[in-house]
């Protein structure tokens, strides 16, 4: 009963619901914002990396392992702690969302390169043959299929995006995982940590699933 009482307390957990509840929706709203910043600019980033002119591919390069070596809490105290000193003040969602959204960025930008390099170099060469520019090959023949070579570990990566907004607690982030650590403290019981990561577990299994579904996909098509 002890255990019980100490981990999966009812009463303990109902109350800290709405403070769980409501850490949840900016959870989502952090995860959501940031995989939208983070696929649109990591496309935007492989394509000037393959594309661009030498000395933008170089930067490309650069940014792309700059930010998957730097450690995100790192990065997430820079960028909350270390700005306010040149003049740059964050809130703590668009310090996370920045931090988050830089390092999706980069994940996004080398996983759309090796979807797009996988296309094979022949379809490249019939669009060209066929008159087509490099923009309108890029989006009527490379680009469809690079998507469904890349789904799944975008879908992954996502996935990871959404994990990592728990570290956005340590900027203050009223987030998931603060507000069930303040819960805690409220009632000197560790229920809502319990209650948060089952919240986390109904968010992120379907994801994980929906990853599972894309790659059996996937090979079935390539059988």
């Amino acid at each position: 009963m002890e255990l019980i009482d100490t981990f999966f307390n009812g009463a303990v957990l109902w109350a800290a619901l709405p403070l769980l509840l409501e850490g949840l929706a900016t959870t989502v709203l952090l995860g959501a914002v940031s995989i939208a910043v983070g696929l649109a600019s990591g496309l935007l980033l492989a394509l000037l990396r393959l594309y661009g002119p030498p000395p933008l591919q170089a930067l490309a390069r650069g940014y792309i392992d700059l930010f998957r070596s730097l450690p995100l809490l790192v990065l997430l105290v820079l960028v909350y702690y270390a700005l306010p000193f040149v003049g740059l003040r964050l809130s703590s969602f668009a310090a996370a969302a920045s931090a988050l959204s830089l390092v999706a960025c980069a994940y996004t930008a080398e996983i759309c390169r090796a979807g797009i390099q996988a296309v094979p170099r022949g379809q490249t060469d019939a669009a060209q043959a066929l008159g087509l520019g490099l923009g309108d090959t890029l989006r009527s023949v490379v680009l469809p299929q690079a998507l469904r070579i890349v789904t799944p570990p975008l879908t992954g990566n996502c996935i990871n995006v959404l994990k990592d907004t728990a570290l956005a607690s340590v900027v203050a982030m009223p987030d998931l995982l603060k507000q069930a650590t303040q819960a805690q403290a409220l009632a000197a019981n560790p229920t809502p940590l319990i209650g948060a990561a089952a919240l986390y577990l109904l968010l992120l299994l379907p994801l994980i699933r929906l990853v599972s579904r894309f790659e059996a996909r996937r090979d079935a098509a390539l059988r």
